[in-house]
């Protein structure tokens, strides 16, 4: 390698420090879905509220992920967050570890676990350069982590390594061609974290070609419309009361490739 190309080589790495870093303070800074909580950060009640508020919204997730199919399974959920989804494979039996950027979230996701009397390991880490040994794990779940950190090609390659030949990485990403992200353009409504240090979103075959390592992978477009608690006002009016109805009365055969999220059911 030339001069010029270590010198560069070493630019870009800096480059992803400094903005890994800005993501880490951004994710310790904004819990998802905080907002829709009504018992105090920390407690059981907490959790609970968040749990029934995302699975409210994303009610599709249960019935293309299969939390029950994994029992003695290890999971690593990479970008864990405060543990909910991670939490429902550790009730059916799977050995699951976690691991996130944010501090916060790693210390929420341990008591969230604890006051549920589940086992559950967690960890500081990076996706990007995550700190297992090559095929430690079953199965590796990512959904909604991928849009958001400095290198998804990095973080992708990483998912892959780390699983097992014959294992299975679930992935999600936002979907650039669809209903919401139309919505957000036309209307101005705003997006959750539109202002985190990345968002990315994806074409289908944008979201493929990350993907290439992998010998089987199948795309799954998903989140349609449901009632919002988040937005408020006339917009909400709006959603709720006439587009949510009007869409859901299309087929599916017309509206299926415009789900917000992508998800990728990948095996190595």
């Amino acid at each position: 390698m030339s001069d010029t190309a270590e010198m560069e080589k070493t630019n870009d790495l800096k480059l992803d420090d400094s903005l890994l870093d800005k993501i880490r303070v951004y994710w310790n800074e904004h819990i998802h879905d905080l907002e829709l909580a009504k018992h105090p950060i920390g407690t059981l009640g907490f959790f609970e509220d968040l749990d029934e508020y995302r699975f409210d919204k994303l009610r599709y997730l249960p019935k293309v992920v299969d939390f029950s199919a994994y029992k003695d399974k290890t999971i690593l959920e990479v970008g864990c967050g405060i543990g909910i989804d991670l939490i429902r494979f550790a009730k059916k039996g799977a050995k699951v570890t976690g691991i996130d950027l944010a501090e916060q979230s790693i210390d929420l996701a341990g008591k969230y676990f604890e006051q549920s009397k589940i086992d559950g390991e967690f960890k500081l880490g990076n996706g990007e350069a995550l700190e297992f040994e090559d095929n430690s794990f079953d199965v590796v779940y990512a959904h909604g982590v991928i849009q958001y950190t400095a290198n998804a090609q990095k973080m992708v390659d990483e998912l892959y390594r780390v699983v097992k030949p014959g294992g299975e990485v679930i992935m999600m990403v936002y979907n650039r061609r669809s209903w919401l992200n139309f919505l957000s353009k036309t209307l101005g409504v705003e997006l959750e974290h539109e202002d985190a240090p990345v968002l990315k979103k994806y074409t289908i075959p944008e979201f493929k070609a990350l993907l290439t390592k992998f010998s089987e992978v199948k795309i799954v477009p998903e989140r349609f419309p449901v009632k919002s608690r988040l937005q408020k006002g006339l917009k909400a009016i709006f959603f709720n009361a006439f587009f949510v109805p009007a869409f859901n009365l299309l087929p599916k055969t017309v509206t299926r490739n415009t789900g917000w999220h992508i998800m990728a059911f990948a095996k190595k």
